[in-house]
């Protein structure tokens, strides 16, 4: 359906992907993947239409709809949550007005006998028939159904979207996607501001998506629900698996451990060609020999490792303070904002050591009951914090609180009190900033660099209480790992607002449901949540050699010639040395054979994506390349022969 053939793109004169290529059908369900950089929300920019490339080519069938939901976009008021989502199906939409205004004149109509009376009944009952097709009747109903789905209430769909956040205006623009049904779906991390009730929703929905889709996204098992098919973008090329993203992390490990391989034994067969060469350049029966690999050497391609993103930030938290066995305790908590009752005789306990989730629908009061342990919310009711508790916490938007023109070093210097000062650049370095970067400005980071830094500030001084809101946000899936491994190790007590299934598996115990200004606890932790919510997670050499070194380093041993032998013998000879050097002929036409082979497959190896197609190739390689071995030994052989044989009747 979408056909992508050698495209090409530069910023600055700097490749970011070239000469890739790939073809999507109706039903695939693609996950885009690659660090950051790589280019991957530049290819959904153009897969949309909205950038240029520089070369190849972008074809997509005549009348091709495609849907963009993109990170960032603008977006307008005047429109109700309802007319927003049905003004995607704008085609339906004139031609219900259409349908609606004919009928007002059939119904107004004196003279029905006239012609053009019966000609507008034909019109109308053809227009009747074209909304029928197109399910006009349905679709308000499936728009209700949309953005229920995606979290809104009923009540919510007649006010204006100039009353939602961001977030939420986001969700206003997924769910007309889903309306208009486009023929490719493109969606940049659709799940950044959705609860986990939506995210569910929204995967049992593509799940069954007709269409076309491909996305990017840091949410592993939302990639593992949905998609079936997974590019990666890396050295500027495009690698193409038909899995989804976990199956893929494994052959992807695969790939580069081949390419390693590959490499390694280039570079040895390479040294030993090189060792061929000297050792019989000087030989004039095999110099024209060596002369040739000579030639065939300066033609290799070199095979080259993709360059994977190895940096990631390690760290762990700094040792936690003794405290009390009850960390927070929190009686008939209540909290109103104005007319809004979010929470209502909320009671909370949570003892030393463990690590608790908040989960529920956005506006449950997860975050506001954060900050309120946080010490930073008003509220009614009694909380108390147990003898030596010290919290440490992240906002949800910690990163737009920091200061934009200050630098990255300067931001958590500022902070650092009393020894701690001295190691500010190690602490950065655990968060990826070293070199240069330290000196960047915060206001040119990107949204994931902003919340390593964030992350960073935890660390200046030790907390045996970590109150973290949706911590992940513009983290990379390696990044949310460390992390979550991080907290693993941590021996203090842990709340941690999140909807990321994949990073609270196994992480918390405790799972606290919010819900109607109520909180309802799952002690068997994220599996538990999820079964009764209807939302079970589904997933979240080369052999060594023996060479013989006597053999590898013997010297071409020197015949002493005889003097005496008799013409008949002589003739024998001679006779035996055209037989030597044609079979050396022979051989080394099957040599010349077996090494265009082996360039050729060379090649195509290094050419290929396609991960199935490279397994096959790499089978094919290894064994030309065994019959080259055998091929050179027979040759070498025949040459050693051959020399004692001039040697005997010179």
């Amino acid at each position: 359906m979408i056909s992508a053939n050698a495209l090409t793109k530069s910023f600055g004169g700097n490749p970011l992907f070239s000469d890739i290529s790939f073809l999507i059908n109706k039903g695939e369900r693609v996950g885009l993947t690659g660090k950051n950089g790589a280019g991957k929300t530049t290819l959904l920019k153009i897969l949309a239409g909205e950038m240029s490339y520089d070369s190849g080519n972008y074809s997509k069938p005549n009348g091709t709809v495609i849907g963009y939901l993109p990170q960032e976009m603008h977006h307008q008021d005047g429109k109700t949550v309802m007319e927003q989502i049905l003004s995607h199906r704008k085609d339906i939409l004139d031609l219900q007005a259409e349908l609606y205004k004919i009928q007002d004149e059939v119904a107004n109509t004196i003279d029905t006998s006239t012609e053009e009376f019966y000609k507008k009944l034909d019109l109308m009952s053809e227009l009747e028939e074209r909304f029928q097709t197109l399910d006009g009747y349905s679709l308000e109903g499936e728009a209700e159904k949309i953005l229920l789905g995606l979290g809104f209430e009923r009540t919510q769909l007649s006010k204006d979207t100039s009353e939602f956040s961001g977030g939420w205006r986001m969700r206003i623009e997924l769910g007309g996607l889903l309306l208009a049904k486009p023929d490719l779906l493109i969606l940049d991390e659709p799940t950044n501001h959705l609860d986990i009730e939506s995210i569910q929703w929204l995967e049992e929905y593509l799940k069954t998506y007709e269409n076309a889709i491909i996305l990017v996204s840091h949410d592993k098992a939302f990639l593992d629900n949905v998609t079936n098919r997974t590019f990666e973008i890396v050295s500027g090329k495009l690698y193409d698996y038909k899995v989804n993203y976990s199956r893929f992390m494994e052959l992807r490990q695969e790939r580069i451990e081949l390419q390693k391989s590959q490499a390694e034994n280039q570079a040895k067969q390479i040294a030993k060609t090189q060792e061929f060469i000297d050792r019989f350049k000087a030989k004039a029966s095999l110099a024209t020999r060596a002369q040739s690999k000579m030639k065939q050497l300066e033609k290799i391609e070199l095979i080259e490792v993709d360059d994977v993103e190895t940096a990631q930030l390690k760290f762990r938290f700094p040792p936690a303070p003794r405290s009390g066995k009850v960390v927070v305790e929190a009686k008939h908590i209540n909290k109103k904002y104005g007319n809004l009752h979010v929470l209502k005789g909320f009671d909370f306990e949570l003892e030393k050591g463990v690590k608790a989730a908040f989960m529920g629908k956005n506006g449950e009061g997860k975050s506001t009951f954060a900050r309120i342990v946080a010490g930073i919310e008003s509220y009614e009711g009694d909380l108390k914090l147990g003898h030596n508790v010290k919290i440490g916490y992240y906002a949800q938007n910690q990163s737009d609180s920091l200061d934009m023109d200050k630098t990255v070093f300067k931001t958590i210097d500022d902070i650092a009190k009393g020894e701690i000062r001295t190691q500010v650049r190690s602490i950065l370095g655990t968060f990826m900033f070293s070199g240069e970067a330290v000196d960047k400005k915060v206001k040119v980071l990107s949204g994931g660099e902003k919340a390593r830094l964030a992350l960073a500030m935890l660390l200046l001084q030790p907390y045996n209480l970590l109150v973290l809101d949706e911590p992940t946000n513009h983290l990379d899936i390696r990044s949310k790992n460390v992390l979550k491994d991080a907290i693993k190790n941590f021996e203090g007590s842990v709340i941690i607002v999140s909807h990321d299934r994949d990073f609270l598996d196994s992480l918390c115990e405790v799972v606290y449901e919010f819900r109607n200004g109520k909180i309802k606890e799952y002690l068997g932790g994220l599996d538990e949540f999820l079964a009764k919510n209807k939302g079970k997670i589904e997933g979240i050499g080369a052999s060594n050699r023996k060479q013989d070194e006597s053999n590898k380093n013997k010297e071409i041993r020197e015949v002493e010639p005889e003097n005496n032998l008799s013409f008949e013998e002589r003739k024998q000879l001679q006779n035996q040395i055209k037989k030597i050097e044609r079979d050396i002929e022979k051989v080394e036409n099957r040599i010349k054979e077996l090494e265009d082979k082996t360039l050729k497959l060379e090649k195509e190896l290094s050419n290929t994506t396609d991960t199935e197609k490279q397994m096959e190739l790499v089978k094919f390689f290894e064994k030309a390349k065994q019959e080259l071995d055998i091929e050179m030994k027979i040759w070498e052989s025949l040459g050693q022969e051959l020399e004692e044989h001039q040697n005997m009747v010179s």
